[in-house]
């Protein structure tokens, strides 16, 4: 896309944006409370989420992984391992250090959280879009699918 190709309005865009930013928010929102995660902070779903995306790490690991101090990752950890949703294991290369996993309680929370998200969404479209709906949705997927990678 060249610059003679955009919009020329910087108002309607400014507005475009406010606008996607708060139904973007809602629907976050929303999937988050058909989730039940609600007892657990957002630090600890990041922690969870990058331990299930790069695998079991150590505190100090996972804290400069979520740009975070060891202490903070530490109490995160401490909670996530109480709640039975980490385990941990001596490191083999430096017994000193403990390296964290999910647990099988764990992975089935995270599943069922997705689970239903993506059955919420499914309903959702189903029941309140039409088929010509659906086509514009997924044309506008399409089109926030270049904004994220931009």
């Amino acid at each position: 896309m060249n610059r003679n190709d955009r919009a020329q309005d910087p108002a309607a865009a400014l507005a475009l944006a406010g606008e996607l930013r708060v139904v973007i928010g809602k629907l976050n929102r929303r999937l988050r409370e058909v989730a039940h995660a609600g007892d657990l902070t957002d630090s600890q779903k990041s922690a969870l989420l990058c331990l299930e995306r790069d695998g079991p790490a150590t505190v100090t690991t996972l804290a400069r992984t979520l740009g975070m101090r060891p202490q903070s990752m530490g109490a995160i950890v401490a909670a996530l391992e109480a709640a039975a949703l980490l385990s941990g294991a001596p490191d083999p290369q430096d017994r000193r250090q403990t390296i964290f996993s999910l647990t099988p309680a764990c992975l089935a929370r995270v599943n069922a959280g997705r689970a239903a998200r993506r059955d919420w969404l499914l309903h959702a479209i189903d029941d309140k879009l039409m088929a010509s709906e659906q086509q514009e949705l997924a044309a506008a997927l399409l089109l926030l699918k270049r904004l994220v990678d931009a």
